[in-house]
């Protein structure tokens, strides 16, 4: 049990237009007149002050050339902004893209600050999620002469938009962001127009379990998973609790969701059908209909630029006659 909620811990961890330019009576001219706070947006404007979800004010002086991660989801948005190259150091739970398992290692929730002075990196990217517990590990990363940003501890899309937009400010890409940004907003308008066609009478009610039996966890208000279900005009089963919590079965059985989403295969073998073979639950709806899916929880719980793609997931499962 000590190692599932480690892991349970890790898994919560792991999940922030130009303006055109005026007339005039030659293109030069229209280049001279162009505006200047836009022409700002698309430079690399150092030195920049940030304020971070600690509320302290970094300034860095310079475009960072040294990268190192703490936590996964600062890893994806770097990676994202284009800094691949960048990043010389990233945590133990690191999976993607692919080229991190090629970066050095500043081990886990407990990082090794000898092993990241020893990669000097201009810039650590900290979160809000686990920042209280290193307080000390990142003050001597100050003293040693290193920025550090803490970026915050996101619960919601708008909060994701913030985390990207900080992270790019902090490094210098600050038009990359706004367009990773735009993207995954136009996705999920486009997610949202479609939904809007299904009707209250058609709205399916769906149980996310996060975790298999016997300690069977669900995600709440609050939760990606939660924004990700109303956002395709779902309803989510455990709506009416907060947070990721544990629920038993006899509740599940009673709520009879529609619709069961895991996301835990990339772990266990054949989630779906380890849940459609429970005892008790072959009279639920979505054991009856084989409505069980499974999708991987970094694209539905981390908090980065892959969240507009885990929606995208979540409706083509749920409503596969809408989303196709």
């Amino acid at each position: 049990m000590k190692k599932f909620y480690s892991f349970l811990l890790v898994l919560l961890l792991s999940f922030g237009v130009l303006a055109g330019c005026g007339q005039s009576d030659s293109n030069d001219g229209a280049k001279k007149k162009e505006n200047p706070q836009t022409v700002e947006t698309e430079k690399a404007e150092f030195p920049v002050t940030i304020k971070d979800a600690s509320d302290k004010e970094v300034v860095i002086e310079k475009k960072p050339e040294r990268i190192v991660s703490l936590i996964p989801s600062n890893t994806e948005i770097a990676f994202s902004l284009g800094l691949g190259d960048e990043v010389v150091g990233v945590s133990d739970f690191d999976t993607y893209p692919k080229e991190v398992a090629n970066k050095e290692k500043i081990g886990g929730m407990d990082f090794n600050l000898e092993k990241i002075i020893s990669l000097n990196p201009d810039l650590v990217l900290a979160h809000g999620s686990s920042a209280h517990n290193s307080t000390e590990g990142l003050q001597q990363l100050r003293d040693s002469g290193i920025k550090v940003i803490i970026v915050n501890d996101a619960k919601s899309f708008e909060e994701v938009y913030n985390s990207i937009e900080m992270v790019g400010k902090a490094t210098g890409e600050v038009k990359k962001s706004k367009e990773i940004i735009s993207d995954m907003k136009g996705k999920i308008a486009n997610i949202k127009e479609k939904a809007a066609e299904i009707t209250e009478d058609e709205m399916k009610t769906v149980y996310v379990e996060v975790s298999p039996a016997p300690e069977m966890f669900t995600t709440g208000k609050n939760t990606f998973m939660n924004e990700m279900l109303e956002i395709i005009n779902a309803n989510n089963m455990a709506g009416n609790l907060d947070g990721w919590v544990k629920i038993d079965q006899e509740a599940i059985i009673k709520k009879n969701p529609d619709v069961i989403i895991t996301t835990y295969g990339y772990y266990t073998e054949d989630p779906a059908g380890q849940v459609l073979s429970r005892d008790g639950w072959k009279d639920i709806n979505a054991v009856k209909n084989k409505q069980v899916f499974d999708v991987h929880s970094e694209i539905v719980t981390r908090s980065g630029p892959r969240l507009a793609e885990g929606v995208e997931e979540l409706a083509n499962a749920i409503y596969p006659e809408v989303f196709k």
